[in-house]
């Protein structure tokens, strides 16, 4: 066999063992490390596993991705977000499906100091659902959109997925968030219309209103929602203001959370202890999983594989229009099927030198891309996002009610990643903007 052909093999090996469930950090790590030893020696592949893990997780970069994970469980914990979907409910209790849009409004909220939409969801659902079904509520709508707009956590900075892009596509972490900035603000617009529409078409979805709070309890509302905004403030102000790194923001982020918490007594041992496990199981799952995409790129590399597939696709001939529709119907169906992150650092040692070479913006296709891994997120059988939720709920709703539900958003969501694929600027104007 060829070098090239021992590439390709070990490319079908490892989406072998990943149809039969095998962890995907295990699959990358051990086809990588054999493919290796079979195309070298075993002096080189032990080499590569002995450094190469020690080269990708002393990134510095990456000490952001505990940081901003503790940002999150800390918030989550410590039910931060309370006061943001409350002032949110007060706000928006005039319009039709007013709890729901409040529901949007926290999450876009609890987004911006949470960076994954898992927690996102979590936290939301914790909130929201409950009231919503108190409220009479269609069961389909109220859990569907917390599904959804849990997905927003990715988007809107600080983000794991975007962190982690940025690390291994070498893009200014910076101008990947501000790029996310505008994909969030889009898909939050969207998701909006999607319940305005549909209780507007049937209003049996959510109850009539009956009249609303006076302006001095929507003011007063507003005060609840300081603890995130203090956040926010701390990360976005010192981190697009060239104050600190993204490291940096992460943990400021999160030792701010922790005095807002303790300020308003809502921090406890026992809550600080759940935060910081969850942090360190989430932060090791995501280490493992990146050092085996690191070692599978330096395998398609050394065996040239990687070159073969950009080249060979790249020679069809076809426009960047189709080429693109490709690669978006590929992470459609990986979404279906993998976690976010997994079927990001699968493909990425494929994918970059795709996009490289077609001459697009590796910014503005990180952003797409983190759109298409969160739609993901709420896409039949794994729809992670959605299972948080029947998590959440138990057993008052159905996994099948809340794929329903997800169903008129995700329509949304094709439409929204259409406009960002269209026109690129969407995502590329605020980068542009901060680097002149």
């Amino acid at each position: 066999m060829s070098d090239v052909e021992i590439g390709l093999a070990g490319l079908g090996i490892l989406f072998f063992l990943i149809a039969l469930r095998v962890p995907i950090g295990f699959a990358l790590i051990s086809v990588s490390f054999a493919g290796l030893w079979y195309l070298m020696s075993w002096r080189v592949a032990w080499g590569a596993l002995a450094v190469m893990p020690y080269q990708f997780a002393a990134n510095w970069v990456l000490s952001s991705v505990p940081m901003f994970l503790m940002l999150g469980f800390i918030c989550y914990h410590t039910n931060l977000t309370k006061g943001m979907f409350h002032a949110a409910k007060v706000w928006t209790a005039a319009l039709p499906g007013g709890l729901a849009i409040a529901a949007i409004f926290g999450s876009a909220g609890f987004a911006a100091v949470s960076g994954s939409s898992i927690a996102c969801s979590a936290a939301m659902g914790r909130i929201a659902v409950p009231e919503m079904m108190k409220q009479k509520y269609d069961a389909e709508l109220a859990t569907g959109t917390v599904a959804v707009a849990g997905t927003i956590g990715a988007l809107i900075p600080p983000s794991i997925i975007m962190i982690l892009y940025g690390v291994i596509s070498q893009q200014p972490i910076s101008d990947l968030f501000l790029g996310g900035i505008s994909a969030g603000i889009i898909s939050g617009i969207g998701y909006i219309l999607v319940v305005l529409i549909r209780v507007k078409i049937n209003p049996s979805l959510a109850p009539a209103y009956t009249g609303g709070e006076p302006m001095s309890e929507k003011l007063r509302a507003l005060r609840g929602t300081w603890p995130i905004l203090l956040v926010m403030l701390g990360i976005f102000g010192g981190l697009f203001g060239g104050v600190f790194t993204p490291t940096e923001a992460g943990a400021i982020g999160a030792f701010l959370a922790l005095l807002v918490a303790a300020t308003q007594r809502q921090l406890t041992w026992e809550r600080f202890r759940k935060a910081g496990e969850e942090t360190v199981t989430a932060t090791a799952a995501l280490i493992v999983i990146a050092i085996g995409a690191t070692l599978l790129t330096r395998f398609l590399t050394l065996s040239g594989a990687g070159d073969y597939i950009s080249e060979s696709v790249l020679s069809i001939g076809a426009s960047p229009t189709m080429l693109l529709l490709g690669i978006v119907l590929i992470y459609l169906m990986m979404g279906m099927f993998l976690e976010p992150l997994g079927a990001m650092l699968l493909t990425l040692p494929i994918v970059l030198p795709i996009v490289g070479d077609a001459g697009w913006s590796l910014v503005w296709f990180g952003v797409v891309l983190t759109k298409l891994l969160e739609i993901g997120m709420i896409t039949p059988p794994i729809g992670m996002n959605v299972f948080v939720i029947k998590g959440v709920v138990g057993n008052l709703v159905t996994t099948t009610q809340i794929f329903r539900g997800v169903f008129w958003f995700l329509v949304m969501d094709l439409l929204v990643l259409a406009l960002l694929v269209v026109f690129p600027d969407v995502i590329l104007f605020l980068p542009e903007i901060a680097g002149n």
